[in-house]
């Protein structure tokens, strides 16, 4: 996998980076952190800029998340609580309770997008809350570029220092990735099993 990478930054160079942070935002067959140190160690051998590898693969991350966030906008608050009242469980959440989530994240959602963008397991599916709460599209993209810029630097500069130890990056960060991961799925779990479809009231984000 690592060669089919290599070949392909080598021949596309920067639409190459773009391409595969497209793809991994879309589709994560490949995680971020696999893709950007090794875009660093590329650019340590003068096939492609640092500041090249940095603009292109935030791009591609940013037009992938903006994908999300339409597929967001198509579902809406109205259809996601539609079927919420009929499917709430499987949701894990009441039609009540997606409207306090929808107000939570109109007062929240430019920081939670922000941040989102540089957390592992999370960093794709924030724009999804996002697009269906209905965040303005200006601000979405602003905060979603500047998170993408954040992590995208940070791993290609660790590749570029690393150079041909830049597998070292997947390594750390993998075990975070994992780790939200199953917390996410342990949380939802639960969240099935305890499921009251007559809950209401002040619980939920403020």
């Amino acid at each position: 996998m690592f060669d089919i990478i290599l070949d392909v930054l080598s021949s596309f160079k920067g639409f190459g980076v773009f391409l595969l942070m497209l793809l991994e935002n879309v589709f994560p067959p490949i995680p971020s952190e696999v893709i950007l140190p090794l875009c660093g160690y590329v650019a340590t051998r003068g096939e492609i800029g640092v500041p090249a590898v940095i603009v292109a693969g935030t791009l591609g991350s940013g037009v992938g998340a903006l994908l999300w966030y339409y597929a967001g906008r198509w579902v809406g608050v109205d259809r996601l609580k539609r079927f919420a009242a009929s499917h709430g469980r499987w949701l894990t959440l009441t039609p009540s309770e997606i409207d306090r989530v929808d107000r939570w994240f109109d007062r929240r959602g430019r920081w939670a997008v922000l941040f989102g963008r540089m957390i592992p397991g999370i960093r794709t599916l924030i724009s999804v809350p996002a697009g269906v709460s209905g965040m303005p599209l200006v601000p979405f993209l602003v905060a979603t570029f500047a998170g993408s810029a954040i992590w995208t630097s940070v791993l290609v500069v660790a590749g570029f220092r690393l150079g041909t130890r830049y597998r070292q990056v997947a390594d750390l960060i993998e075990p975070t990735s994992n780790a939200v991961i199953v917390a996410a799925f342990i949380w939802y779990a639960w969240r099935v099993a305890t499921f009251d479809p007559s809950r209401g009231g002040t619980d939920g984000p403020q």
